[in-house]
């Protein structure tokens, strides 16, 4: 069983360390062209290329997939099968050409949360179960016959960080199994339109508009953002101080208390030692972690050793 696998980012490396620890035999890694990254505009590779480097693995990386030399050397790699996990769309040319075809590991249960983003919008939407789906890739993105699901529980306090990291896990796992169908012949294939109702959810691309706070919204529904926000790209406010000076405040984790009361939303509340809370509706939002734009992360209490929170509002709530 000839696999070429494709993918770029930390998700996608769980799963090609199993399938190699699997003794599937992977005869080619396809992933993104290096990119200059932060703010010395290094050179950086992608998680997947480091992890092919570190075990002499066969690595292509292609600006343009339709480009005639990189098609070329895909064909004579004979592949039985392409995995693709966290990669980007694919032309026909390249998901038509194995003979079992191209499957693809999304971070849903499909048809639920097809998208770029599928983890942090079942978080958002408050959501007690996701899981991982393989499907075989067609023309559309996330639309091809499912092979396999596992759910996963979301827990109360899980960030979306947690669930990248728990579906990661299992996703590698249901892959693994997927291949291992494909091989012996032994699979089935459903239809997603069959499962697509009006309970069903997308999960499209977060830009950074997308993050912003809404604190009118009811108190669970923020805790939730937060989560689904939360490490990356990481839900934000702005708020101002005694001196018109203004900031763009992350919120990176937080805790809920319910409680009636009859104040202002987006009023914030604190002691200046131990706590920031914040009224929305249906009770408090209390900020444990938080990082001031420009500066580095910071738990509540270490914030407030060198800033005066009684000073601050926010605006635009």
């Amino acid at each position: 069983m000839k696999i070429v696998f494709m993918g770029t980012p930390e998700f996608a490396v769980a799963s090609l360390k199993k399938i190699i620890d699997s003794d599937f035999e992977v005869v080619g890694v396809i992933t993104s062209p290096d990119r200059p990254a932060g703010r010395g505009r290094k050179i950086q590779f992608s998680d997947v290329k480091n992890f092919a480097l570190e075990n002499n693995l066969n690595l292509l990386q292609p600006t343009n997939l339709k480009d005639e030399t990189f098609i070329s050397e895909l064909r004579d790699l004979n592949a039985d099968l392409f995995v693709v996990v966290a990669f980007r769309m694919l032309p026909k040319i390249v998901w038509a050409m194995p003979k079992h075809g191209t499957i693809n590991l999304h971070g849903s249960l499909l048809p639920q949360y097809r998208g770029a983003a599928p983890i942090n919008w079942a978080i958002i939407n408050g959501e007690k179960q996701t899981g991982v789906t393989t499907f075989f890739i067609n023309e559309k993105i996330d639309t091809g016959k499912i092979i396999d699901k596992q759910t996963v529980d979301i827990e109360q306090n899980d960030s979306a960080g947690v669930m990248h990291d728990k579906l990661m896990n299992v996703g590698a796992k249901l892959l693994s199994k997927t291949i291992s169908q494909i091989k012996n012949g032994s699979y089935s294939e459903t239809e997603q339109d069959t499962l697509i109702n009006e309970t069903t959810k997308e999960a499209p691309k977060i830009f950074k508009e997308t993050c912003k706070i809404n604190w009118q919204n009811e108190l669970i529904e923020i805790y939730n953002f937060v989560r689904g926000m939360s490490p990356y790209p990481a839900a934000w406010t702005e708020i101002i101080d005694d001196k018109n000076k203004k900031y763009t405040l992350k919120i990176l984790e937080s805790k809920i208390e319910l409680e009636n009361h009859r104040l202002n939303s987006g009023e914030i509340f604190t002691d200046n030692k131990q706590y920031i809370k914040v009224s929305v509706k249906g009770g408090f939002l209390y900020l444990l972690e938080i990082q001031l734009q420009g500066k580095k992360k910071l738990k509540i209490k270490e914030f407030l050793n060198g800033f005066d929170a009684t000073k601050i509002k926010i605006i635009n709530h």
